[in-house]
């Protein structure tokens, strides 16, 4: 599947360059419009990040966010910010499909079990972020020395099935997803559903993908600059639902 993204900061659409708050660009004053358009195509699928809730650690955008859930009636799944139980039990009541924990599946492994046994990984997605195979988190602002392989296979052997895994240095940069990175992954973790986000700039890269089992991927300002249409992700996502 490919979900189309949007991202949030101060209730814009913006999108980031390599994650920098520095580097922004507006996408849309309304976000909600964004998500009509996208319901509008048929897409089914739509990708939502918090960009202030992942550097605060808290939700910020939730008016926003609720204006875009009654907006898209597709699968939605939402990251940013999301650090403890309530946060997952309100945006799951509020009627995302699926949240995604990113820096707290390092920072606070007792948290993302508590959550991976309370819903189950259809509900519970677990965001992989970082560059040269090591784990950012908080918005991207801190890297780690964590290497995401032994993240990934502790919070895999927790019970969840679904890694969102973005090369920050490829992220906004329509230079190409990270194959090597995301192949390796897939392969060894065959058992889990590697999810590519980062630097994809049209069909090409995403059949690409496809070759190494990676069958799903978000994609960001290549909507937005033309390298791919809400029509072609249409036609892809009707040919494999």
């Amino acid at each position: 599947m490919i979900f189309p993204a949007i991202d949030l900061q101060n209730g814009q659409s913006v999108r980031l360059f390599q994650g920098d708050f520095n580097q922004r660009t507006l996408i849309e004053q309304s976000p909600a419009v964004q998500a009509e358009n996208f319901e509008k195509a048929h897409v089914g699928y739509l990708h939502l990040v918090d960009l202030d809730g992942a550097k605060t650690g808290k939700p910020q955008n939730a008016t926003v966010i609720t204006s875009i859930r009654q907006a898209f009636s597709g699968l939605l799944e939402l990251g940013g910010g999301i650090r403890n139980l309530a946060t997952v039990d309100y945006y799951l009541d509020l009627g995302i499909d699926r949240v995604i924990i990113g820096s707290a599946a390092l920072s606070d492994p007792t948290f993302v079990k508590t959550a991976l046994k309370k819903y189950g990984p259809n509900k519970i997605v677990i965001g992989i972020d970082g560059q040269n195979g090591e784990v950012a988190v908080n918005g991207w602002v801190e890297q780690t020395q964590t290497k995401m392989t032994s993240l990934i296979a502790q919070i895999a052997a927790a019970g969840a099935k679904v890694f969102i895994v973005t090369d920050v240095s490829r992220d906004g940069t329509l230079t190409g997803p990270n194959f090597d990175l995301l192949a390796k992954l897939q392969r060894q973790f065959d058992n889990c559903t590697i999810v590519a986000s980062g630097g994809i700039r049209n069909l090409t890269d995403i059949k690409q993908l496809q070759q190494y089992q990676i069958k799903d991927v978000i994609v960001g300002k290549a909507l937005f600059v033309g390298g791919i249409s809400l029509k072609e992700i249409a036609e892809v996502n009707a040919s494999v639902s």
